[in-house]
């Protein structure tokens, strides 16, 4: 797995990569995104008219409050004074609702694309990640790529710009010392709150830390629940679990005390210029240099510019806390599979679904070899079995033939076609398994089987069933095929299980079947209907059978013999027991011990 190519972001700087990826996102309606523009502009001018507005509507009444005063200019003005704020807050709605659309497409794509590349990682990815915290990585990631798409673009920008042209009509108005408080504060605000949000960032990171530990803790705990019964250790996992929570305490209280920190320097700077710019214009009053509607005009442009500026500081905070959010689910999207298609791989073409195994080499760890030269051959139509002793390297070679890890050397190849070269989904379309531990989806019998093929019609997935010699069971059910099997299948027993995915397998008709120990946890008179069932849907397949009892493979056409993952022996089961060899002393040992129980 190659490195992200996402430096981890620190706690001083930006990952300023992270919005050259959403920029694709905003493009897709740059029509929408025009408009809700231009709507921000005309949003901006009706602000800015708002205190000129007011100061006139002040001096008129201050001036001249007779009857037809108060029916002429002030009326007017205040008319305009409410058709501006209207229009203020219509102009952001639309635009608002315009860049919904916008900001809503661009999660459903980056989940989309999240999605689909969680399943184009190969299974070493898979095999190691913790379920939990990969999901509250992937919602906390969206949500912050959400707000830095929606704030970025219609609020940070839009705020500085209206700072610049507040501070510039204070300065033409009414002098430099105006202009000068509003933009000392700004600086002083602005420089406060990357300071201390830059030193806040490694609690937010603790505190999501700390809340995906927790998540993990309870999901892992939760899907084992059955074995946690076993073994009595309800205490246990709450202990650990409360351990885990302690700490997520301990990291939001750090959390709490720094935003307490942040939010009341950022309090003291406003309070300071607001109290500043009042005096100010409460001393011109005084000296006559200024109207009560100059004073006005000042008080709510600077309410008015404090608002913004405070929240400024809010979007920058979050900023920080949203890009700390999203670095790992960039760096999911930077993850690289070991596992690829070739630049030019075509589609597996089936003849007569030959299967080789040529010199096959494998290891997970190179210092711990799995497979050592290991060759044999599936003829078109043969059932082929693979047993061995537990770590032999029975399942790898499913692994392997499903390319969830290619080979060290040698070469697997169906038709004479190597399989690294076809593409993976061409390959595993044309595979059809029956594993050892079938996993069903928390929905009903009826589309568990369709699974198969999600295209299949209901009378094409009841076939499938009555192929499998699912039906009786089913027929028994209050429910029938609208029975819900629980999570991951849990409400129904192994043999029931095993007979859904020999449905699922007839509804896909691949030409090649892989039995992974498909009957090594069924009781005898579950395996014997489902051996009836595996020998009827293998007839005229190529099959490859990995098998731990050595009773359910006496009929295949040919037995591989592993041992160290090396072939020790291969032949039929009377060729074999005749050598007097590896598999002559497994099926005593198993006759033994059928024997003795």
């Amino acid at each position: 797995m190659r490195r992200s190519r996402f430096p981890s972001t620190d706690d001083t700087h930006i990952n300023w990569r992270v919005f050259a990826k959403l920029w694709p996102y905003l493009l897709e309606f740059k029509q929408r995104v025009a408009l809700a523009l231009l709507c921000l502009i005309g949003a901006k001018i009706a602000s800015i008219g708002l205190p000129f507005v007011l100061k006139h509507t002040v001096d008129s009444l201050n001036i001249d409050s007779t009857a037809d005063a108060l029916l002429t200019v002030p009326l007017a003005l205040i008319v305009a004074y409410g058709v501006l704020r209207l229009a203020n807050v219509l102009f952001g709605e639309i635009r608002d609702t315009l860049f919904g659309r916008v900001t809503e497409r661009a999660m459903r794509r980056l989940g989309l694309t999240v999605f689909d590349h969680l399943h184009r990682l190969d299974l070493d990815f898979h095999l190691n990640r913790q379920t939990g915290g990969l999901a509250r990585d992937i919602e906390r990631g969206t949500s912050g790529i959400s707000f830095l798409m929606r704030f970025l673009v219609f609020n940070i920008g839009p705020t500085l710009l209206e700072i610049i042209l507040v501070v510039g009509v204070l300065i033409h108005q009414y002098g430099a010392r105006f202009g000068l408080t509003i933009l000392i504060a700004v600086i002083l605000y602005v420089g406060f709150s990357v300071k201390a949000t830059d030193w806040r960032t490694r609690f937010v990171r603790e505190m999501n830390q700390a809340d995906s530990t927790t998540n993990s803790r309870a999901i892992d705990s939760l899907l084992n629940y059955e074995t946690v019964k076993y073994f009595n250790n309800e205490q246990f996992e709450a202990a650990r679990y409360d351990t885990n929570l302690a700490g997520w305490e301990q990291a939001r209280r750090k959390n709490r005390l720094s935003l307490f920190a942040l939010n009341g320097g950022q309090a003291f700077i406003i309070a300071a210029a607001m109290t500043s710019m009042m005096a100010m214009a409460a001393l011109g009053v005084a000296n006559g240099d200024m109207t009560i509607g100059d004073f006005v005009l000042i008080n709510a442009f600077t309410m008015q510019i404090f608002m913004p500026l405070n929240f400024l500081g809010f979007v920058y905070r979050e900023i920080r806390g949203s890009l700390a959010n999203i670095e790992n689910l960039f760096n999911l999207l930077e993850k690289t599979p070991n596992v690829t298609d070739t630049a030019n791989a075509a589609a597996l073409n089936i003849s007569q679904a030959r299967i080789s195994f040529d010199n096959v080499d494998f290891h997970y760890r190179e210092d711990r070899p799995i497979l050592k030269n290991l060759s044999f051959t599936i003829e078109p139509g043969q059932k082929v079995a693979v047993v061995g002793e537990s770590g032999a390297g029975k399942s790898t070679l499913v692994k392997l033939l499903f390319r969830f890890y290619d080979v060290t050397s040698g070469a697997i190849s169906i038709d004479g076609q190597d399989i690294r070269q076809v593409t993976q989904q061409s390959l595993r379309k044309t595979i059809g398994i029956v594993p050892q531990d079938t996993v069903l989806f928390n929905d009903t019998i009826l589309e568990n089987v369709r699974y198969g093929n999600p295209q299949a019609s209901d009378d094409d997935v009841m076939q499938a069933i009555k192929l499998a010699h699912l039906d009786a069971f089913v027929t028994s059910l209050p429910g029938g095929v609208a029975t819900t099997v629980g999570e991951r299948g849990l409400k129904l027993s192994g043999g029931e299980k095993q007979r859904v995915a020999i449905a699922r397998t007839i509804l896909k008709k691949p030409p090649i079947l892989v039995f992974d120990e498909a009957t090594s946890s069924l009781d005898s008179q579950s395996e014997k209907a489902i051996l009836t069932a595996l020998r009827e849907i293998a007839k005229g397949h190529s099959s490859l059978v990995i098998a731990h009892r050595l009773s359910t493979i006496i009929d295949a056409d040919n037995i591989v013999v592993l041992s160290n993952g090396q072939v020790a022996e291969q032949g039929t089961h009377s060729q074999l027991l005749a050598q007097r060899g590896v598999y002559a002393a497994l099926w005593n040992a198993q006759q033994h011990q059928q024997e003795d129980s």
